[in-house]
């Protein structure tokens, strides 16, 4: 892959070596003048909205703003890159400058993917994309494949976790330059490890968002998602910018993928559905190398996942399976507020039905909604399903961030880790859970004046009732310290206790790769099977064209006997027996005999 530039419908783009084409939609004015390197110059209307000038001339980094006919002055909402912040001026990048060291790169199947989730702001002390490259030898001994990097669009003020981004092509410049970022993907190319994206494609945040002034019809005034106004994705002009972001970060940054935050937030009347535009585009413009696609949903849909007939994906590769979390969250802390009600009754039921099917709601009644939710997911292959035991969401939004290690103990998320990285759903890892990072991940933002004291307020309302919890207790978000909290302690793996959970981790890993990721290639829908459940105890197998593969384990206080499990043992915790104590696991395989 050589360096390449995307070129976008809104923004400064070089359409020569030194000619810059800029471009704005902005129906909401009669007029804007463009601000480039202290010198102003009126912009020309070139109808349906849009505005154009080109220039020759400019340089890479010359610094520009729009201004619009009431004096007021907005970045480029298709900067792709700040000089600071979001507020500031817009940066004129040549994205050809950048000179790719891995050109041979083409990706890793995913079966073979384990994912890291990683903010790049807490998982180095100085929370960059150049700090993030010394860890890189650490992942690839580690035994994950896929760095899955939360949002880095450009966002207000320095700290946040991303999802409020508002400048939806410009990486955060707090945490460096579009080059280090590339660097950063091209420094993990070179490590065997895949770069996937957290896109939000859904809103922007309440700061530094003017395409209200802009261009008012971006955005639905009668539709509401829980951010604000809803995008409208049936306006050519809006459509463009949202559908093309996807493809500039795959194409420009080489990524290996992208997660696509919330849809079921993405209303669209059009004939076809943004959604599947972006996923047909990408399929069809990029066939050199793979991409992988998933997708976030609370609606528990298999529309946006086929399989071809030859095990190919047209559209979306896997979805966020929020099922297995919620049931595994329930079954190992007992919690049953909030959204955990629907996972109440008989949790370790819940769980067997998310390894062995799919989803644990396939159209049954949610408690906690009182609506139907889910379709039959029995016929989806086990790898259209990414698991996790936690993530940034589930930790950050508890009042005060805990991670399972600390609300289940570390011997019971031990075994539950076991279970994620020996099923044959695609597992990911929130950063730090390989050697049991115990600091909390705490929900942060760098607002000021009135959008912090609503922020910090709301979030403390968000809590009240909530069990063990006061308003008072939540930490304030925009606090630096709350940041701080939420870094990773990078002293813990070298320690004993850290040590020995980074090298169990390591070898599930590597038995992972060995003896699970080879089932994978051809394993198809309606392959698992409750084998047995019981308080605290789960038992399940798969079977596959290249075996059997079982899972039993036991977090409950009575020791359980082993059910029959056809096979060799490859992996027990603590150790392999005939019936299972508390904390326990036995995983097992049987090579070549399936019926």
């Amino acid at each position: 892959m050589k360096s390449t530039s995307f070129v976008k419908s809104w923004g400064a783009e070089y359409v020569a070596a030194d000619t810059v084409r800029f471009r704005l939609w902005a129906t909401g004015q009669d007029k804007v003048t463009l601000r480039l390197g202290g010198e102003e110059r009126e912009m020309n209307p070139s109808g349906d909205g849009w505005f154009e000038l080109e220039l020759s001339q400019v340089a890479p980094g010359a610094e520009y703003n729009f201004v619009l006919a009431d004096g007021t002055v907005v970045p480029d909402p298709a900067s792709r890159a700040q000089k600071a912040d979001v507020n500031g001026p817009s940066l004129v990048i040549d994205p050809t400058r950048y000179h790719w060291q891995n050109t041979e790169w083409r990706g890793r199947p995913w079966i073979e993917t384990v994912v890291y989730e990683m903010h790049i702001g807490t998982f180095t002390p100085e929370g960059t994309f150049q700090a993030a490259i010394e860890k890189l030898p650490y992942l690839a001994d580690l035994g994950v494949t896929m760095l899955e990097v939360l949002p880095v669009s450009q966002f207000a003020g320095n700290r946040g976790w991303g999802y409020d981004g508002v400048l939806l092509y410009a990486p955060h410049s707090a945490y460096g330059t579009p080059d280090d970022f590339k660097a950063f993907i091209d420094a993990a190319h070179g490590y065997g490890l895949s770069v996937v994206l957290d896109i939000v494609l859904n809103h922007f945040g309440p700061e530094g968002n003017y395409l209200p002034l802009l261009s008012p019809a971006f955005f639905h005034k009668e539709r509401k998602t829980p951010w604000g106004a809803g995008i409208a994705y049936d306006v050519d002009a809006a459509r463009r910018y949202i559908v093309e972001a996807p493809l500039y970060w795959l194409k420009e940054y080489h990524l290996d993928g992208l997660r696509f935050d919330a849809i079921d937030q993405i209303e669209d009347t059009s004939e076809k559905h943004a959604l599947i535009e972006i996923a047909e585009r990408i399929r069809a413009e990029i066939a050199d190398r793979s991409i992988h696609l998933t997708t976030e949903d609370s609606r528990n849909v298999i529309f946006l996942h086929p399989r071809a007939q030859d095990g190919s994906v047209p559209l979306f590769t896997g979805e966020w399976n929020d099922d297995l979390h919620n049931a595994v969250h329930v079954f190992a802390t007992g919690e049953t507020h909030a959204y955990y009600q629907d996972f109440a009754r008989q949790p370790e039921k819940r769980v067997a039905r998310t390894l062995a099917e799919g989803f644990a709601y396939q159209g049954e009644v949610s408690p906690h909604s009182g609506k139907k939710r889910g379709v039959d997911s029995t016929g989806q292959p086990p790898v259209a399903f990414v698991d996790f035991i936690q993530n940034h969401d589930q930790v950050g939004n508890r009042a005060q961030g805990e991670r399972l290690i600390t609300l289940a103990g570390a011997d019971r998320t031990r075994v539950l880790l076991a279970m994620l990285l020996f099923s044959p759903h695609i597992p990911l890892l929130f950063m730090g859970e390989e050697y049991g990072e115990t600091n909390p991940f705490l929900f942060f933002t760098d607002f000021h004046g009135d959008l912090a004291k609503a922020v910090r307020e709301g979030r403390a309302k968000e809590f009240e009732g909530h069990a063990d919890y006061e308003g008072e207790s939540v930490p304030d978000p925009n606090a630096k310290q709350t940041f701080e909290m939420s870094k990773l302690d990078w002293s813990k793996p070298g320690g004993k206790e850290g040590g020995a959970w980074l090298a169990l981790s390591r070898e599930m890993l590597a038995l992972r790769q060995k003896y699970v990721v080879p089932l994978l290639a051809d394993a198809g829908g309606n392959s698992g099977k409750i084998v047995e459940t019981a308080e605290g105890f789960v038992a399940v197998s798969w079977t596959f064209p290249q075996g059997t593969l079982s899972i039993a384990l036991n977090i409950g206080e009575r020791v359980q006997p082993l059910p029959d499990q056809p096979g060799e043992t490859i992996f027990a915790w603590p150790q392999a027996a005939s019936e299972l104590p508390q904390n326990a696991i036995v995983v097992r395989l049987a090579a070549g005999e399936a019926k």
